[in-house]
């Protein structure tokens, strides 16, 4: 071995025991502020804010990404000491909810999996668990219109959003195709591989199940079947992968909400999302969205769904750039109170850092 080499690799021991006494040193200081502060120890505001100064004062050679990401676990583990997380996510364990879990709170939190999305809300809610993960709108198949109607109907708030590139894979106990007779997915996942089905697989029955996870599983249990769904979901059911990426957009990408009983203060790039109803009467959606273009509001997305409380009724989910307390945003929202039927303020949150 060269003198060089042996060199180096004393220079990364000593590096190694630094970057260990300054984790223990930082995480004394942040179970110091968790004895100081009261209220909720879980601040995405300010998460959100060191990850975006780290990724802008990182020097390389690592990515931003990869940063961010080390010192996401480095922060999820420092308040577990204080308070460990519980968040409730739409199960069983392998799903794409799972992964955004992940990828938002670290991997210190306990992951609660529940069998629907209402009950992500309802777990919330009753405060067992801290916060939960939900889908809400895919890039290719559009919004999710159960969350939506949770949203509206639900007290809870959003603090946080994720966004989760999808990847499906072609899934089997078996190691060819040749012997499926059925194809167990989510309809969500159907529909966003559907081209390559067709091209490839369109002789195959396909049974939509409760979750990728679910599909997986059951494809664990029956040689004659096949599933989509991703890596994890395969890892965990010791499934055979006979496709990769086999959805038909390359940059498909599900956005999931981060909700809790607390929304996020500002964290100086933030979101706002809302729900609104305009009078039944001609030029009032443009009423009500004349306050955000006057006051320099962006408007990012307008999504229209069926109210339940009578026929061709509808509210409108809002999202604009900005948090509720931006001066601009604020004269936005209280010229748009005075002139909706109805507005519910779902949530001011920072916009997704990695």
């Amino acid at each position: 071995m060269s003198d060089e080499l042996l060199n180096l690799r004393k220079k990364i021991d000593h590096l190694d025991e630094e970057i260990l006494a300054r984790l223990a040193e930082r995480a004394q200081c942040a179970k110091r502020i968790g004895e100081v502060k009261r209220g909720n120890l879980y601040r995405p505001e300010r998460e959100a804010q060191v990850l975006r100064r780290l990724g802008e004062a990182n020097p390389g050679p690592l990515p931003d990404m990869a940063v961010q990401r080390i010192f996401r676990e480095i922060m999820s583990a420092c308040l577990a000491l204080e308070h460990p997380l519980k968040v409730a996510y739409l199960g069983p364990a392998g799903t794409f909810s799972e992964s955004a879990s992940r990828k938002h709170f670290g991997s210190a939190p306990t992951l609660l999996p529940t069998a629907a999305i209402d009950d992500v809300f309802r777990e919330v809610e009753a405060g067992n668990a801290d916060y939960g993960v939900v889908p809400v709108e895919n890039s290719t198949e559009g919004a999710v219109g159960g969350t939506l109607d949770l949203l509206l109907a639900n007290p809870l708030m959003i603090c946080g959003e994720v966004k989760l590139r999808i990847h499906q894979h072609l899934l089997s106990k078996s190691e060819g195709i040749g012997a499926a007779k059925r194809l167990y997915s989510h309809a969500q996942s159907l529909a966003q591989c559907h081209e390559w089905l067709n091209r490839n697989l369109a002789h195959l029955s396909r049974v939509p199940v409760a979750s990728n996870a679910e599909a997986a599983r059951l494809a664990s249990e029956d040689a004659e079947s096949c599933a989509i769904a991703g890596e994890a979901a395969g890892e965990l059911y010791g499934l055979n992968v006979l496709a990769k990426n086999i959805e038909d957009d390359p940059n498909n990408t599900t956005r999931f909400l981060v909700i809790a009983r607390h929304d996020a203060g500002p964290s100086g790039r933030d979101k706002t999302s809302l729900v609104c109803s305009a009078p039944n009467r001609p030029g009032a959606m443009h009423m009500l969205l004349e306050p955000l273009a006057r006051h320099g509001v962006d408007m990012t997305k307008l999504q229209s769904r069926p109210a339940r409380g009578g026929l061709w009724e509808y509210v409108f989910y809002v999202d604009i750039d900005g948090h509720r307390e931006d001066a601009e945003v604020a004269a936005a929202l209280r010229e748009l109170n005075d002139r909706a039927a109805f507005v519910k303020i779902l949530g001011s949150y920072p916009v997704a850092v990695i």
